[in-house]
């Protein structure tokens, strides 16, 4: 009953608050980018509560759980660089375009609605099946929370979510992501540190993995490689997943729609790079945390279904209190990603793939119909479509990666794309990716790690870009717009420069305690407990590197934001001068 009213009552105070926010929606500026002026902290709240959602929750930390806590480390070590990536090769620049959406940057990039038609249609389709899945997500966390049916859970997170972003639009969308972002930090921060003690600290929990016979190698970098159910057969192809789905993410991260879009929103370009690292810091925090934490549950009970681990151990093993908080926590991941993705679709529907609309009321009141139709049609699906919550939102996310994520960075940085290369680029890393992926779940084909059907297809994008664009010549309108966006003289209030480079050091700084603290409590324990478990060398080795490795992505994040600041501050004051 605790549980059941905590998740209605976070329901209702969500639709209120966003509500709320909506009565600030006065142009239909303010309802797709919220009037461009977010400052930083509601940026790194709907940056992360975007990402995060019920995969993370329960999707990877069940991976974790299944034996692999720290190759999940590695996944997020490279992938969380994207963040820092995104903002400074691509987000900064898409702020500057004044766009009310990412297809339509890509549009005005390359003077071509075509372009913009087709990033909207992929937009709706790879965004349509990511929703189903966290929505499904969310639906199986109702049911397990409340006892009722599915269905319910389904009906009433569609009501919530909907009704609040047919009212207010991205503030709605971007309050309520920051209020989850903060339940759901602390309920990850508070949940992990109650089971790591509970189980006698980190060096309890490694010493614990170590004995147990269940899950042989969970505690080593490269996890569980014996058995039926071991998903890597060597330490090579665990660190190849790794690194490969990492930077796969990171392309993610860097120029997926849910995530660059949230930087149209921003009040300047320097919110951009700040929210930015910031999130790059966050994400590091919760992966480094969630993931031992998902490991730790096999010495509760080592027989339960991966994706339903943390329910678990909320129900059964946290206080009562804490468990409220953390799978309420839980909810606002699944809840506030439903509302970015649906948002996302319908503002894209309306702006970029159907005919202009004669007035600012017309167009909002189309978007909203948008919202309204694009809810409907996965709550349908959602209903019908049996649950795979990591797999479906892997699977979406990854189309991204191969289609976006080649157009978005050679849009800023290639002088010879041109808008017949683009619209190939986009298109066939889509399709490419679909087709590839959906083979190798028929077990049409099979391919090896090193070859995921993302890599393949990007670099079919890649080939499609190459040959449309040489075919091609640059117009005179694409070839100007490049050039407007190169341009550094924004005029920046006084001490935003030095608040971004005090960003940068504090991301310099967590990253040193990352590393650290998994140097000291991973590391350090498992060369302790090595001669006793008859722990090899290498796996100690690779601990050490897996440490390094963590923590040096963010003092190399700090360090590159910290240097670009400060050169876009000097260009920003020459071309002030030379104004003058």
């Amino acid at each position: 009953m605790v549980y059941t009213s905590a998740i209605l009552l976070s329901l209702i105070g969500y639709f209120v608050i966003g509500h709320l926010a909506g009565r600030r929606v006065k142009h239909l500026d303010d309802y797709l980018v919220a009037g461009r002026n977010a400052p930083t902290f509601l940026i790194l709240g709907t940056l992360v509560a975007s990402y995060l959602s019920t995969s993370a929750f329960l999707g990877e930390t069940g991976f974790a759980y299944q034996g692999y806590p720290f190759v999940m480390l590695i996944f997020a070590a490279i992938s969380t660089s994207g963040c820092l990536l995104g903002a400074l090769a691509f987000g900064r620049y898409l702020r500057r375009s004044g766009a009310l959406t990412v297809p339509e940057f890509f549009g005005k990039r390359f003077s071509s609605k075509r372009v913009q038609r087709i990033a909207g249609l992929t937009t709706v389709l790879g965004l349509g099946a990511y929703l189903l899945g966290v929505m499904q997500g969310a639906g199986i966390m109702f049911q397990e929370l409340t006892g009722l049916p599915y269905w319910v859970g389904l009906v009433l997170v569609w009501l919530t979510y909907t009704g609040f972003i047919l009212y207010s639009g991205s503030p709605g969308v971007m309050l309520t992501d920051t209020i989850m972002f903060v339940i759901f930090s602390v309920a990850a921060l508070g949940g992990s540190l109650y089971i790591i003690q509970d189980l006698g600290g980190w060096h309890g929990v490694v010493e614990g993995l170590l004995t147990q016979s269940d899950k042989p190698g969970i505690a080593l970098w490269h996890g569980v490689l014996q058995g039926d159910d071991a998903t890597f057969a060597t330490p090579g192809e665990a660190l190849t997943w790794g690194l490969t789905l990492g930077l796969v993410w990171a392309a993610v991260l860097a120029a997926s729609p849910w995530q660059s879009s949230r930087y149209l929103m921003a009040r300047n370009e320097h919110v951009v790079m700040r929210s930015a690292m910031l999130t790059a810091v966050s994400l590091a925090v919760f992966y480094a945390l969630m993931m031992m934490t998902g490991a730790a549950i096999n010495l509760y009970d080592p027989t339960l279904n991966g994706e339903r681990a943390m329910v678990w151990a909320a129900l059964n093993v946290l206080p009562t209190w804490l468990g409220v908080v953390i799978l309420t926590g839980v909810f606002a991941a699944g809840l506030s990603s439903c509302s970015t993705f649906l948002s996302i679709i319908g503002f894209s529907i309306s702006n970029d793939i159907m005919p202009a609309n004669s007035s600012e009321a017309a167009a909002m009141r189309t978007s909203r119909f948008a919202v309204l139709g694009a809810g409907l049609i996965a709550l349908i699906l959602a209903l019908f479509q049996p649950p795979a919550v990591m797999a479906v939102v892997w699977f979406a996310a990854t189309l991204f990666a191969s289609s976006w994520g080649p157009v978005a960075l050679m849009s800023i940085w290639s002088r010879r794309i041109t808008a017949a290369g683009a619209g190939w680029g986009l298109t066939v890393g889509f399709i490419g990716n679909l087709i590839l992926s959906l083979m190798v779940q028929a077990e049409w084909i099979a391919l090896p790690t090193y070859l995921h059907p993302v890599l393949l297809s990007t670099l079919m994008a890649l080939v499609a870009i190459a040959v449309a664009s040489s075919m091609t010549r640059v117009s005179q309108a694409e070839s100007d717009y490049r050039a407007f966006l190169h341009r550094d003289d924004e005029h920046e209030p006084a001490g935003w420069a030095a608040g971004s480079r005090g960003v940068a050091v504090f991301t310099m700084l967590a990253g040193v305690g990352v590393g650290a603290f998994l140097w000291r409590q991973y590391a350090d324990t498992l060369a302790e407990l090595a001669g006793r478990f008859g722990i090899a060398e290498s796996a100690v080795t690779g601990a050490y590197a897996l440490a390094l490795g963590c923590g040096g992505m963010l003092v190399i994040a700090g360090a590159v934001g910290y240097r670009v600041v400060r050169s876009r501050h000097a260009a920003a004051r020459q071309a002030s001068t030379a104004n003058a």
